[in-house]
């Protein structure tokens, strides 16, 4: 086969999303650091699955629009740096098969060379040795053997063995990776899909993916319009469909996206447009859904059509006793501006909630939210200035990337990289500042802080000369293991040492889940005798997988 049907792409995204799925627990186990908190293949995995949802239930024989579908699904579903990354590769590929309804392998190699060309640009600072490295050595070999290698089964074998020897070679780059005796996990997982691809080129029988919806990491957020009365609800029915664009009906009406968005916006409200060379994603609460179906169908055929009538939702909800009326009137207009946070724990979650922020998002280490998730939440605010907390380094890139989808809001991301960072920065939010100074406000306070960590050992190995053995309790710094002890207490006290100096003057303390009231106790009284200058503040996090969580400041 020396040209690729769309048919056929389709079969090799579903198949590589399965494969990377039947191993993603593998990938998980390679994350360098030795914490429960390896989750790059569980990201992988519901991103890539997401993209292949996407592809499965839009089979069009037509490869540029299969893979802009697959970059569509990706978007949306986009989990973790590993996936936004992933994400970021299928988009370019996608650009760079743009119009082509079977493809060469010259041309699958220029869209691999696209796609390693979006990712480098959506990194602010690419690291070598990771799945960056491997997606460019790949892209690299395709582009040379494609002038002379026409069959697709040569080629793609050809090519997932380059991607393989870069992957073994992610260690010498990377030199955490070496020292704790593992590959790259997202280079590992991007691996695995294109040996999905190739399995399903030379007819290998593999496990079929099942499209199940993954459990949800955000909690369903209130409807902004259910904060009104029933009778207060002007544009009764939630509508979403995806437009098919068709060549012929765009010769008469050439597709402009701001120009379809702008004639949108005057037929109702929380209007979302996202689009690409193929297909366009439309959310809208209108009055007259009929009108805004018939303006779309000038570009195309319609697709994924869902209409609900608002107004019987919202008078079940009432009947049921799910919505309080008094917040109903003080949510009936569109407010200035509103917090999203992302966080884990019952009572960090009421931290939160108690220091004003509006919507809060159930994730953190191991559940990572998706690119829509962040939309979603952000939407539910119903403000026209969204800051949003990820708390996490791996949650940048996907409120990174809702920020640049939402048409709803704009969203500030202020970069927590942890818990108490994302506390230190709804501390520092002024009401009544401007965005720059409340932007500027917030970056600088969770700068200031120090974040220290204690959780648990899932393997032995030895990191920065530190020797760990699995089960053991390790003193996290920032993002540097720096004390390891077999006592949970202990380690928390040797962490502290050396977190702990006269620089610093209020040491929060959130205490986990598996955190004994007795542990607290013995460790205040370490702080109390040891460091009485400083004042301390409990709180009960019962945040999962770290036993405490520390802030200073």
């Amino acid at each position: 086969m020396n040209r690729m049907s769309g048919l056929r792409f389709a079969d090799m995204v579903i198949q590589g999303a399965s494969n990377l799925s039947q191993n993603a627990d593998y990938v998980d186990s390679l994350n360098v650091f030795p914490v429960p908190d390896g989750d790059t293949g569980t990201n992988m995995n519901l991103s890539m699955t997401s993209g292949a949802k996407e592809v499965s239930q839009n089979k069009v024989d037509h490869v540029a629009k299969v893979a802009a579908f697959l970059s569509r699904g990706l978007l949306m579903g986009a989990r973790g740096n590993s996936g936004v990354i992933l994400s970021q590769l299928f988009r370019g590929f996608a650009k760079g098969v743009e119009g082509k309804e079977m493809i060469t392998t010259k041309d699958f190699a220029v869209g691999l060379d696209q796609g390693v060309q979006t990712a480098y640009k959506a990194v602010l600072k690419p690291v070598e040795g990771t799945i960056l490295t491997v997606a460019k050595d790949m892209a690299k070999k395709a582009l040379e053997i494609s002038s002379t290698i026409e069959e697709f089964e040569p080629f793609l074998a050809a090519i997932v063995q380059e991607a393989q020897a870069s992957l073994q070679k992610t260690p010498d780059l990377l030199p955490v990776l070496k020292e704790v005796g593992v590959v790259d996990s997202g280079g590992q997982g991007l691996v695995l899909i294109y040996e999905g691809f190739l399995q399903q080129l030379k007819g290998q029988e593999t496990t079929t993916i099942s499209f199940e919806e993954p459990p949800k990491m955000v909690k369903e957020p209130a409807n902004a319009q259910s904060h009104l009365n029933t009778e207060d609800i002007v544009y009764g029915y939630c509508t979403e469909f995806m437009i098919k664009l068709d060549s012929e009906k765009l010769k008469a009406n050439p597709f402009d996206e701001a120009v379809f968005r702008e004639a949108l916006s005057h037929m109702g409200d929380s209007l979302l447009v996202v689009s690409d060379e193929s297909i366009v994603k439309v959310h809208i609460h209108a009055e007259y859904p009929g009108n805004v179906l018939t303006h779309a169908q000038k570009y195309g055929s319609l697709i994924n059509m869902k209409i609900e009538n608002m107004r019987e939702q919202h008078t079940a909800l009432l009947h049921n006793g799910e919505i309080d009326r008094q917040e109903e009137k003080n949510a009936s207009q569109r407010v200035p501006y509103a917090l999203v946070s992302v966080a884990v724990g019952s009572g960090i979650v009421e931290l939160f909630k108690n220091m004003g922020v509006t919507e809060m998002i159930e994730g953190g280490q191991t559940m990572n939210p998706s690119t829509e998730d962040i939309v979603h939440a952000v939407e539910a605010t119903n403000a026209e200035h969204v800051y949003v907390l990820p708390n996490n380094k791996n949650i940048i890139l996907a409120a990174k990337q809702a920020k640049e989808i939402c048409e709803t809001a704009q969203i500030h991301v202020i970069e927590t990289n942890s818990i108490p960072q994302g506390l230190a920065a709804v501390f520092a939010f002024q009401p009544k500042a401007t965005v720059e100074e409340n932007i500027k406000a917030m970056e600088t306070a969770r700068k200031n802080i120090l974040s220290g960590q204690i959780t648990f050992a899932v393997r032995d190995t030895q990191i920065d000369g530190i020797d760990i053995r699995m089960n053991d309790f390790m003193g996290i710094l920032e993002s540097k293991i720096v004390v390891t002890h077999p006592n949970k207490l202990e380690a928390a006290k040797k962490l502290l040492d050396q977190m702990i100096t006269p620089d610093y003057e209020l040491l929060t303390v959130l205490s986990g889940a598996d955190a004994t009231d007795e542990e607290v106790d013995a460790l205040c009284a370490f702080l109390s005798e040891k460091y009485e200058e400083v004042e301390v503040e409990v709180h009960k996090g019962n945040q999962p997988l770290y036993a405490f969580i520390f802030s200073l400041e």
